[in-house]
């Protein structure tokens, strides 16, 4: 089931004032940038944020993982927190700090 385009905006106004966050639809579903950088997937009305280190420190026992779609990697499940909004922008500065930075796209050839 394709994630409900309110709850990508519930998610975005939490994390809005972290930073210069977006969403763009994938597939059914939505990437979340930091810039140019992805470092969530909205999934199913569920969010999940790429694995760190800084990020499972911070989550300790909050912690859960699991795949966003079939054949992926796991991710980390945030379902309690989501209200949040101090909580899950922190969660998002941390993640995005240790993320490698995207790789430059190739210029289009004709």
């Amino acid at each position: 089931m394709p994630s409900d385009h309110p709850f990508v905006d519930f998610i975005l106004d939490q994390l809005t004032p972290a930073g210069p966050v977006s969403a763009k639809k994938m597939f059914g579903e939505y990437g979340l940038y930091w810039d140019d950088k992805i470092f969530a997937l909205v999934c199913d009305n569920r969010l999940y944020v790429k694995p760190t280190a800084a990020g499972r420190a911070y989550l300790q026992a909050a912690l859960t993982e699991g795949p966003p779609f079939p054949g992926a990697k796991p991710y980390f499940l945030i379902e309690e927190g989501l209200d949040d909004r101090a909580w899950l922008q922190q969660l998002v500065r941390l993640s995005v700090a240790e993320l490698p930075a995207p790789k430059p796209k190739k210029p289009k050839g004709k």
